[in-house]
């Protein structure tokens, strides 16, 4: 039976580049030895260092005067690293679910941290609209997606102070204006490579602006400088980067995999409003999100929700189950899923829904 991978992440890599991979982990550039074990100062490796950062600039159209990096510690570790390099005394915080919470309370250890606004009330399923970004802030901090929630900020914001943003799931899933960034981050681990790579396309002159000291390895400039080879970089997942990059492209680029992200959410989503078991968590059609589909039982079906899950499994729709805090169900349509998963869920909800 085939395996349909709706996992939040880590979660569903191209064919192409989960194989090609696999192959540098035998015989990487016909070096003869695996991509595991090659340093990472050597000329093979420092090539694919080179095309990624490359192929990263050119799918996003990442205008002069930015930088790309490639980073351990997850987006997690930019909570911080990003108030430690920017913030001289105040940002401001969009709260819209539980890692942009955590960002901004990493925020507090550094400076003045002002919420601007926050979907908390209704457990985060809407984007807060019509707030004010204080003019005096450092910066403007945002989630784009999310992923446990399932909503998304689908536009580039203009907000008066430098924006930055964490993109961890929905990076080259749609088009953006990076110019109108300061600063954008995210694990890879959703669309781009396995867990342990840290993207970060940072503005560089934006960068010591601040009075503190920056540890050297929490200073973007020690990053810049040695072209993401200040330590040892994490070697096979930039390498695995690399083959999505170049898989991005062979699909016709960011606006190619907009179109296919687009018809595959809304695939779901009119299954959704339609089917009489289930229903959106996220009322608003303009914040839902395209990459992370939540839904849950209509009430009067609220006790098949285990049997759905159960039958899902069986047809084999792996990684539906919806996060703690929502419950229900949640099927990520990451740019690796294909429509025909997305149509394999929507013909299970149906054949569902007539045995009800």
């Amino acid at each position: 039976m085939k395996k349909h991978n709706f996992y939040a992440g880590p979660s569903i890599l191209p064919e192409f580049t989960i194989k090609n991979t696999a192959e540098a982990v035998t015989n990487f550039a016909g070096t003869g030895l695996s991509v595991m074990e090659v340093s990472h100062r050597s000329k093979e490796f420092v090539a694919v260092m080179d095309e990624a950062q490359a192929l990263f600039k050119e799918l996003l159209n990442i205008p002069e005067g930015y930088e790309v990096l490639f980073l351990g510690g997850g987006a997690s570790t930019q909570f911080c690293m990003v108030p430690f390099n920017l913030m001289k005394k105040k940002a401001a915080y969009l709260n819209t679910g539980s890692w942009a919470a955590k960002a901004q309370k990493e925020g507090k250890h550094f400076g003045e941290v002002v919420e601007v606004a926050s979907s908390k009330d209704a457990n985060y399923n809407y984007i807060p609209k019509d707030y004010k970004v204080p003019a005096d802030a450092d910066y403007f901090h945002i989630t784009t997606n999310n992923t446990i929630y399932g909503t998304e900020i689908k536009e580039d914001l203009e907000v008066g102070v430098p924006l930055v943003a964490d993109m961890s799931s929905d990076i080259f899933s749609r088009p953006i204006d990076v110019s109108k960034y300061a600063l954008i981050y995210g694990g890879a681990q959703k669309n781009l490579a396995p867990a342990g790579v840290t993207f970060v396309i940072v503005k560089k002159d934006l960068l010591g602006k601040v009075d503190r000291d920056i540890p050297t390895m929490l200073d973007y400039r020690t990053h810049i400088d040695k072209g993401s080879m200040f330590n040892t970089p994490p070697v096979l997942p930039v390498y695995a980067a690399l083959q999505t990059l170049i898989w991005l492209k062979e699909q016709g680029g960011v606006e190619g995999m907009h179109k296919k992200n687009i018809e595959k959410a809304g695939l779901l989503y009119d299954e959704i409003d339609r089917n009489k078991l289930f229903k959106g968590t996220v009322a608003s059609k303009e914040d839902r999100s395209l990459m992370n589909v939540c839904f849950v039982m209509n009430e009067e079906y609220a006790e098949l929700e285990k049997e759905f899950f159960e039958f899902a499994s069986e047809r084999g729709m792996i990684g539906i189950k919806g996060h703690r805090s929502v419950g229900g169900f949640r099927a990520s349509t990451y740019n690796a899923l294909p429509l025909e998963s997305v149509k394999a869920l929507v013909e299970t909800m149906q054949e569902f829904e007539k045995k009800h």
